[in-house]
């Protein structure tokens, strides 16, 4: 990377909301915490989603809903995961019906819109169980956004049922999918891929998938791991591809970066703290500037430092997360509920809104 040597130009450049470079951005990582926060804060405030009901940028919104696992059973064996299990281990799983539906029932009760269905890549499953999974839920739950199967996801169906990925995505989509979730990207970089999880998705698998769904008219979001074998430039690079493909397609909703969590896995690695998450999703609201919402990571780094992060770019506190289990099951175990959520909106000074998945405030019930 070309090194910058004018940083007061640079930072005014930010200022400015002008587009930095891969090389820009590496020399920005290392300036003063507060600094970088300061310029992360400051784009965020010029993001033109962000204003509601012409009320500019006082709303900072959450979601509610819930991460249901329709499966356990994965044959990919990523380093980075304690959650998967082989279909001969005795506490694999595939999700039933009547466990999917009570799952749903109390995400309905509480006010929620979504459910993000997502599972391991089960190597026997037919396509017609997800068709029928995902008609079921439809009809039976018409109010709920089904927010389901990672790119990763998709590539393990398209090698399974050896059909084409658009034709997938859309009986997909007409069974009742209503968007697609970024995981599974952890570092578009191929080079880390392989050393994390050599079997799965590589990067331009994982983008096709994206556009394909883009072009096919569902939004999507778009995630990074980060904190494990990678280098600052491969976040930088990781995000200079998501900054291409919203170029082309404007289809991503949301970018989350989130920190690898090590307990129960095989890959080890330095933990991340605060002061390096808060950095790097700073850093990600100054590059991404063709994102409108970047969310907090309150589920890996914990209510306050959330908090925090809504000062370093993000406007989006993220769910409430009525269920999680893949990062608790890598040593993650935060929790949060409405009221939570709104005490740490207000202490800030914003007004708590919920929204739904493509950030349309909901009416909450009184």
């Amino acid at each position: 990377m070309v090194c910058v040597t004018d940083l007061d130009g640079l930072k005014q450049k930010v200022w400015d909301g002008k587009r930095i470079n891969p090389a820009e951005a590496r020399q920005l990582f290392d300036v003063p915490l507060e600094e970088l926060g300061l310029l992360a804060d400051h784009r965020r405030q010029s993001a033109k989603a962000l204003a509601y009901e012409g009320r500019g940028n006082e709303i900072v919104t959450y979601s509610i809903d819930r991460n249901i696992n329709y499966t356990n059973v994965c044959n990919v064996y990523c380093k980075f995961c304690a959650f998967y299990r082989t279909e001969k281990d005795a506490d694999a799983y595939v999700i039933s019906l009547a466990d999917l539906d009570r799952k749903v029932e109390e995400t309905v009760a509480r006010n929620g819109t979504q459910i993000l269905l997502q599972g391991g890549h089960h190597p026997t499953l037919p396509m017609q169980w997800y068709l029928d999974l995902l008609a079921h839920l439809k009809t039976k739950f018409p109010t709920i956004n089904i927010h389901g199967f990672s790119p990763s996801e998709f590539v393990h169906f398209q090698k399974l049922f050896q059909l084409p990925l658009e034709e997938i995505i859309t009986r997909f989509a007409q069974a009742g999918l209503g968007s697609i979730p970024g995981g599974g990207a952890e570092i578009l970089v191929d080079r880390i891929r392989r050393q994390v999880s050599p079997l799965k998705a590589m990067t331009a698998d994982w983008l096709r998938v994206m556009e394909v769904a883009h072009q096919l008219g569902l939004n999507t979001s778009a995630t990074m791991m980060f904190g494990h074998v990678e280098t600052v430039e491969d976040r930088i690079e990781h995000w200079e591809q998501l900054r291409q493909l919203q170029d082309k397609t404007g289809g991503f909703t949301a970018f989350i970066g989130w920190t690898f969590q090590a307990e129960n896995t095989r890959l080890r690695a330095p933990t991340t703290g605060g002061t390096g998450y808060l950095r790097t999703q700073a850093l990600s609201r100054i590059y991404l500037d063709n994102f409108a919402n970047i969310q907090s990571s309150w589920v890996t780094q914990g209510p306050a430092i959330g908090q925090m992060a809504l000062k370093y770019g993000a406007n989006d506190l993220g769910s409430i997360m009525i269920e999680e289990n893949v990062v608790s099951q890598a040593g993650a175990s935060y929790r949060m509920d409405v009221p939570d959520m709104h005490r740490l909106i207000k202490d800030l000074g914003y007004e708590p809104r919920q929204r739904d998945n493509w950030y349309r405030l909901v009416e909450t019930k009184k």
